[in-house]
């Protein structure tokens, strides 16, 4: 199961995990897997092309850990919150489809 952690700091999105192997097919090759690569490091992607500050992030054997500067002006903020968001709602789409191999989960702190 591919699970993918979405955390929340005063309904904003400031950081996200995504780890595990959907087990659809052998790592590589599996559709699953791929698609959430594929949502997640384009949501990547746009933050490093949009912000000035970039995101701490590492990939290690196929996880993605993400995390947004703490001094993010509020435009760049609305620019990665629509980006997060974008790749959050892309993420619970493919969860709804294929929950058997994808898991999103919502962490919200006050």
């Amino acid at each position: 199961m591919v699970e993918i952690t979405i955390n929340y700091q005063d309904e904003l999105i400031t950081s996200f995990e995504v780890k595990g192997h959907a087990g659809y097919a052998l790592e590589g090759k599996d559709i699953y897997c791929a698609g959430v690569s594929a949502v997640t490091q384009t949501a990547l992607i746009g933050l490093l092309k949009h912000l000035s500050k970039k995101p701490v992030f590492r990939v290690i054997k196929g996880n993605l850990e993400l995390k947004l500067p703490d001094s993010l002006t509020e435009q760049e903020m609305e620019k990665a919150q629509i980006i997060l968001s974008t790749m959050e709602a892309g993420l619970l789409s493919m969860q709804e489809a294929y929950s058997g191999f994808i898991r999103v989960k919502i962490r919200r702190c006050e």
